[in-house]
């Protein structure tokens, strides 16, 4: 019987063990897609204590807990951290089989040198120990960073955003290159006419902008994208139910949009052909500018309105969503590339019914221009887990080139998440030596240790550039 989370964690052969601590291991980690506070790692501050770190925006955490009968005063509510964070403890050992036990534990090892297992018995004691090892230098958010490795990391920033705390860290300098990405998901929300007018008049503050019109809302959304990619960034991020590839005139949106400012309702349709606009014009700036693009699709979110009005988006209400994916997509991604401006394009797929999907569609538009141009994006969200990952991987390398893929990332919102490239690599070892050992590759450990050292870093830094 195996010991669990040794150093031969999710390894379960002995070429496994080779190509992981031969290869992958020590291997920098580039996490070109997360949420992470910019003004935090700016300040480069302490947590208070371990629930700070680990449960003040974790939502994964928060579903658990729900789900364990937690009541939502020890979540998002008023009680003291101590409390929160003995709740927590007290869940975590139901909550074998679903990562965030894998996760925890990890965790608890690589950050605290903690191999005990968290449970309500030892909290007390974990959560002083931990809390305690936060208050020191070795602790804060940029050591943290250091301390995994870590050598790239793009936060996900609205258009609107000033970036100052990335100016901050770009003159102060830090551990790791930090950039922006450009999300506009805000940018093209016209569903809700007042929220949406709301935002517009932001824009145009921020911009200088008297936006009366779609060519000047267009031009200061311009502007925006050019602040950015001044101030480092070369990323942006779509987080889309699906891909908006409607029909239309630009006279047809302009029309819309005037609709928009006189504050008049707008049909679903119209609000399709005005989505399918700006995402259309933000990826013609995305190519001109050279930068990755990257769309993160499937996602039902805000499924239970109670919670949404008491605790807003963003709490832990979302869900897989059904959409159907493939016709919008390969219109959207074949109209950029007939005129040759398709960017760098990264696609991620929350519901594993569309992976094969996926798959397939990335070959559609892998040019030869660039090695692995159109990615199919690692297991995100309720997929970042060893069957999601599994899958997505079995699929990519079905249907397309495993070899080429830009590896791991955290999407997380915590400073502690990044043991998630870990426990990528190792499930990536993994299946490669099951194949070895099933005879269906050959034992060829320093190729296919190449081929490991590729996909957790030297291939997004040879990607994205960094």
């Amino acid at each position: 019987m195996k010991k669990f989370l040794d150093e031969n964690f999710l390894l379960q052969t002995p070429t496994a063990e080779k190509l992981y601590h031969g290869f992958a291991k020590d291997m920098p980690i580039i996490d070109y897609h997360c949420h992470l506070p910019p003004d935090q790692i700016a300040n480069d501050i302490n947590f208070n204590n371990i629930t700070h770190a680990w449960l003040y925006g974790d939502h994964y955490k928060w579903r658990a807990m729900r789900a364990n009968g937690v009541n939502e005063n020890y979540i998002t509510g008023s009680a003291g951290d101590a409390d929160k964070f003995q709740k927590w403890a007290e869940a975590v050992p139901y909550t074998m089989r679903n990562p965030l036990y894998h996760w925890t534990h990890l965790e608890l090892q690589r950050y605290f040198d903690i191999d005990a297992i968290l449970s309500g018995k030892n909290a007390k004691e974990i959560y002083d120990e931990t809390s305690a090892k936060l208050q020191t230098k070795e602790y804060s958010i940029q050591s943290l960073i250091k301390k995994m490795n870590v050598k790239v990391i793009c936060t996900t920033d609205d258009p609107i955003d000033n970036l100052e705390f990335h100016q901050k860290i770009a003159k102060d300098g830090a551990v790791a290159k930090i950039l922006p990405a450009f999300r506009p998901d805000k940018a093209m929300a016209a569903d809700d006419v007042a929220s949406f007018n709301a935002y517009i008049n932001k824009v145009g503050e921020v911009s200088n902008t008297d936006i009366n019109s779609l060519d000047s809302y267009l031009k200061a959304l311009k502007q925006r994208h050019d602040y950015f990619a001044d101030n480092g960034c070369s990323v942006s991020d779509h987080g889309l139910e699906q891909i908006y590839a409607e029909d239309y005139t630009d006279a047809e949106v302009a029309a819309i949009f005037e609709k928009i400012r006189a504050n008049k309702e707008i049909s679903l349709t119209e609000v399709l052909k005005f989505k399918s606009a700006m995402l259309y014009q933000f990826a013609i700036w995305d190519h001109a500018r050279g930068w990755v693009q990257q769309y993160h699709l499937g996602a039902l979110r805000n499924n239970n309105a109670r919670a949404l009005a008491n605790l807003g988006p963003d709490t832990g209400w979302d869900s897989i969503g059904d959409f159907s994916q493939a016709r919008a997509l390969s219109k959207f991604l074949n109209r950029l590339d007939t005129t040759n401006q398709l960017a760098k394009t990264i696609l991620y797929n929350l519901n594993p019914a569309d992976n094969e999907l996926m798959a397939t569609m990335i070959g559609n538009f892998n040019d030869g221009s660039v090695a692995g141009k159109v990615q199919f994006g690692s297991g995100w969200w309720f997929l970042d887990q060893k069957d999601g990952m599994t899958k997505q991987i079995n699929s990519l390398s079905n249907m397309g080139l495993l070899s080429q893929m830009v590896g791991m990332l955290t999407d997380s919102r915590s400073f502690l998440s990044f043991p998630r490239h870990e426990y990528f690599r190792r499930i990536l070892c993994n299946l490669f030596a099951e194949d070895v050992e099933n005879g269906e590759l050959p034992n060829d450990i320093e190729w296919i240790g190449q081929i490991i050292r590729n996909i957790s870093y030297n291939n997004a830094s040879k990607y994205f550039g960094w």
